[in-house]
């Protein structure tokens, strides 16, 4: 069983965020395939079937490692096999890579996990979001505003191709995945 965990901040401030893009992957997961993310279980939103879990942690992403441990550990599943969906500050916009990493990168809510599952070894879907364009604006303020109009179509395209390469991940070999989705760019 695959474990897709998208990241993001509960409450209807933070919907479509930068920092959301992770909620926003599994949403498209879940109305692409009429799927209803709608259990409320382990702090979190969740569907389940024999094949996977698409999940949206309610912890606040600065506690999302708590969440992906208690669905970890109730359906044991390994870190191998699982997938998180979360911005990449040093990504450009329109651009996405799968990888397994060793580190945060500075994101909290992959560096919550790592602490909580006391492993780096699972595999992320990062998705660019840019930095701020003036020095002067903060990292946190930043990743808490929305995409641009010109951004939100080019968004939306990446939305799709990571929603694309997941759902080829749930039924494919990992390299698989990664080769066919980072060649895209």
């Amino acid at each position: 069983m695959k474990l897709i965990v998208g990241l993001g901040n509960p409450g209807d401030e933070y919907i479509d965020t930068r920092h959301n893009i992770g909620f926003q992957v599994i949403d498209q997961i879940a109305k692409t395939n009429n799927i209803k993310i709608n259990q409320n279980k382990f702090d979190s939103l969740i569907y389940v079937n024999e094949d996977f879990i698409l999940m949206k942690p309610m912890t606040f992403m600065n506690l999302s490692g708590e969440a992906v441990k208690k669905v970890m550990d109730f359906y044991k599943i390994s870190h191998k096999n699982i997938l998180v969906v979360c911005d990449e500050l040093d990504i450009k916009v329109g651009q996405a890579k799968i990888k397994l990493s060793t580190s945060s990168g500075g994101h909290n809510g992959i560096k919550s996990i790592i602490e909580n599952l006391n492993t780096s070894e699972f595999y992320r879907l990062k998705i660019g979001i840019g930095r701020p364009k003036t020095k002067s604006e903060s990292i946190s303020k930043y990743v808490l505003n929305k995409f641009d109009e010109k951004q939100k179509n080019i968004i939306q395209k990446v939305i799709d191709q990571a929603t694309d390469a997941i759902m080829s991940y749930i039924y494919n070999d990992i390299n698989y995945v990664i080769n066919n989705f980072n060649k895209k760019g």
